[in-house]
């Protein structure tokens, strides 16, 4: 029994919309697994996590993360990413290639791996490029990415302009069973653009960046998956256009999923009056209409993901004139609260749908282990309030870099434990690198 790890999460709101539960109850796990009870000696012998008066749910399962390593990690690292993810209840994500190199090898997928086998708390799954270098212009190894563990294909922070490579790739992705993820982006439309082509950027004279440069690729992606069967999960929607074509393309049953950010349900184009840089985002925030559909097409099914887009940048560099400015914000740590902002604590939606968001769905889209609390699966879990009220402060903050809209503001749903495997690697606003009771680090330790 001393060699056993046991877990008991006691007497919390337990939501797993993954099989219905919502209920004030135990979650049990041993040696990682979650179980269906303890015997008398292993209760004896278990870790014990009070959850009293806290919501205990399948850890959160985000599928667009910018961990910025390999070559960038004056922004980002795996392991200050990781812990940024642990804080927010993340207990698994998936990497974008855009890193310097680009992920376009099976070398560097290595590199990534064993970077995160040294390194991260959670569980990172990478994707691969979808063409050499990210340029659009020939194919990546694609078998050689799927032989490497690529979880999916995206070249994210670009998009694939020639719609003959695109559909090649869907082509090959489709042999292997990997979805490709598009961020979809008309160039030709979009250069020199830094914010939403509209009322605001006349106003503010900077120049304007049309949702049509979306709404072109939604398209031509859906036309190509319908052609090819291949599997494509289009990246952080933003358009009202798009979400309309997104659900006709379900109604025939064409195999497209889709995501949207935690900053496009709650934030508009408006944002920008002041030239804030750290609301300068890719794509840009829309119009409150755009916004509105957004939050529609999320709760009808339409998109079926919220993701972060969690895209770290130094201070000095979001420090400039706007149009200098790297787009990204970060958003790992902020997930929890603005999600529950804009749809549970408005009344849109009970608080198992928005868990199932960042849960469940999010993990059967790329057929990835997790969101849920089943007896066998692994026990990665998120203890959370999503009524305590604290304020983001620089710090609080575990990623290394700020490039957050919400930092010094005052946020409502507070994480207060996270789980990989039955071991606590965020616990009492602490990380615990290697598991439990082995130099935890603070926010402020960290900075």
């Amino acid at each position: 029994m001393s060699d056993t790890h046991i877990l008991w999460i006691k007497s919390g709101r337990v939501i797993d919309p993954a099989n219905a539960r919502d209920e004030i109850g135990d979650v049990f796990a041993v040696d990682g697994k979650i179980v269906s009870d303890l015997s008398p000696a292993q209760r004896k012998a278990a870790r014990m996590f009070d959850a009293q008066g806290l919501v205990v749910t399948p850890g959160f399962v985000d599928l667009h993360v910018h961990l910025r390593e390999p070559g960038q990690t004056k922004k980002e690292s795996v392991e200050t990413g990781s812990w940024a993810a642990a804080a927010g209840g993340v207990t698994g994500l998936v990497c974008m290639p855009n890193t310097s190199p680009s992920a376009d090898s099976p070398g560097t997928i290595q590199l990534i791996q064993n970077t995160v086998r040294e390194k991260s708390v959670v569980r990172v799954y990478p994707s691969g490029c979808i063409t050499v270098g990210r340029e659009g212009k020939k194919l990546a190894p694609i078998g050689s990415l799927y032989k490497a563990g690529v979880v999916a294909l995206t070249d994210d922070g670009g998009c694939v302009q020639d719609n003959e490579i695109m559909r090649r790739a869907m082509e090959y992705a489709k042999m292997f069973g990997l979805p490709l993820m598009d961020h979809c982006q008309d160039g030709s439309m979009t250069a020199g653009g830094v914010m939403h082509e509209g009322e605001w950027s006349l106003r503010l004279g900077l120049h304007g960046w049309p949702a049509a440069a979306e709404d072109i690729i939604v398209q031509r992606d859906i036309v190509l998956a319908e052609t090819t069967g291949a599997h494509i999960h289009l990246q952080h929607i933003s358009s009202a256009y798009a979400v309309e074509a997104i659900r006709r393309a379900k109604q025939r049953k064409a195999p497209v999923t889709a995501e949207v950010t935690p900053h496009h349900l709650a934030l508009t184009d408006a944002c920008l009056c002041d030239y804030n840089t750290n609301y300068k985002m890719c794509p840009p925030l829309r119009t409150e209409a755009d916004r509105q559909a957004l939050i529609a097409g999320l709760l009808d099914g339409t998109l079926d993901v919220i993701a972060t887009d969690h895209a770290p940048h130094t201070d000095y560099e979001k420090d400039v004139e706007f149009d200098y400015a790297p787009f990204g914000i970060t958003g790992l740590e902020t997930l929890l609260p603005i999600s529950l902002e804009v749809l549970y604590h408005s009344g849109k939606c009970s608080l198992s749908d928005l868990v199932n968001f960042m849960s469940a769905k999010p993990a059967r889209v790329l057929h990835l282990p997790g969101g849920t609390l089943a007896v066998g699966a692994d026990a990665d879990i998120a203890v959370f309030n999503p009524d305590e009220e604290w304020v983001y402060a620089p710090e609080t903050v575990f990623s290394r870099s700020q490039n957050s809209p919400w930092l010094n503001q005052k946020l409502r749903g507070k994480v207060h434990a996270t789980f990989v495997g039955g071991h606590a690697v965020f616990a009492d606003g602490k990380i615990y690198p290697k598991g439990e009771n082995r130099a935890p680090v603070t926010a402020d330790q960290r900075h």
